[in-house]
């Protein structure tokens, strides 16, 4: 792995800024499992602790924020955690105090210091070659965090999950339609077993194969950023209906969809959790960074989301999830984001504005 090209040697206009390139995804098949993570577990999976007492763990996580990364792998089999890119990246943010639960999608193709050398990848890159141990220290490195609990999913968690909860309305364009029915449903039917079903446009009931397809698509207009989004709206649609849900409802889903997870929390936890399932709200879903612009880096890394800049995302980061307007990013943050613009170019005066 080398580090990217420094600032000068890439392709610049007339003035001699460089250019700005919108990213220019090809169209492949990619995982994206969120909704289960934010619905099922994201929502309460640390509040088994609630009203029990105990260990130390119990105290740190009833205090302030507790913030949990979550992980959909893209390894084209179900069950198998230890390989492929980590194609869905969020962060769960639960406010102990107001009960609220905020979802922060990192997009996929972020660029990020991967190993802690100040070598450049796309955030998707530590996964695959270090496992969610990798993937967290990441997060923690780049946006300055404490992470320590973590959930990773594949196709069967996300399908299984939607099917419990007798599936989501979403809307869906032509567009959406003919992606999904042109290959995304066929591919997680395969994977999965179960049935694949073509959708229509226009509001639609998706069950768990079709639902799942929907959170895959990145090849209409706005690509992954669009992308991130739909997995938003799908995991606003489960949190809605698993809330309306029983308590053993949400005991049998919860204990059905466990072989299909890989989790820091106990199958045990996550029953627990359901008791509690009401009391807590999602708030605002957001991607990061939110100021950002695209840039193609090289054969190495190709078409790359870069932070303008890290450090000042970071800063804004914190004000989001912690409300802590006064936040001053550490100096590991400092160097790498100051190391990222040498490599790159890119500042805050990069930032592109998007409609997405």
């Amino acid at each position: 792995m080398t580090n990217i090209e420094p600032k000068g040697t890439q392709q610049t206009r007339n003035n001699g800024k460089k250019k700005k390139k919108r990213l220019s995804y090809k169209k492949r098949i990619t995982i994206i499992v969120v909704a289960l993570l934010v619905a099922i577990l994201a929502l309460v999976c640390y509040l088994f602790f609630m009203g029990r007492g105990g260990d130390d763990k119990t105290k740190r996580m009833l205090d302030g924020y507790t913030t949990i990364a979550f992980f959909g792998v893209d390894n084209r089999s179900n069950g198998d955690y230890d390989a492929g890119n980590s194609d869905s990246v969020m962060l769960c943010n639960i406010n102990n105090e107001t009960k609220e639960v905020e979802i922060i999608s990192v997009y996929r193709d972020t660029l990020m210091d991967v190993d802690g050398d100040q070598t450049f990848r796309k955030c998707n890159y530590a996964y695959n070659h270090g496992g969610v141990d990798n993937s967290i220290a990441m997060l923690n490195r780049n946006l300055d965090l404490e992470i320590e609990d973590y959930v990773a999913v594949d196709f069967m968690a996300l399908v299984s999950a939607v099917d419990a909860l007798d599936g989501v309305d979403v809307e869906l364009s032509d567009a959406e339609v003919e992606a999904m029915n042109g290959g995304y449903i066929g591919e997680v039917a395969a994977i999965t077993g179960k049935e694949a079903i073509p959708v229509s446009a226009g509001m639609q009931h998706l069950d768990g194969v079709q639902a799942t397809a929907y959170c895959r698509i990145r090849s209409t207009r706005g690509d992954d950023f669009v992308r991130a989004s739909r997995q938003r709206t799908v995991l606003t649609q489960i949190i809605a209906k698993a809330k309306e849900a029983s308590v053993p409802q949400l005991a049998s889903l919860i204990t059905g969809v466990f072989p299909y997870i890989k989790t820091s929390l106990s199958a045990d936890q996550l029953v627990y959790l359901a008791t509690h399932m009401k009391s807590y709200n999602l708030g605002e879903t957001k991607g990061f960074p939110f100021d950002k612009c695209t840039e193609n880096l090289g054969n190495t890394i190709g078409d790359a989301v870069v932070p303008c800049s890290l450090e000042s995302n970071v800063i804004a980061l914190h004000a989001e999830l912690y409300d802590d307007v006064t936040y001053e990013a550490s100096e590991e943050v400092k160097s790498i984001s100051d190391a990222m613009i040498d490599c790159t170019g890119c500042d805050e005066n990069d930032a592109v504005a998007m409609e997405w």
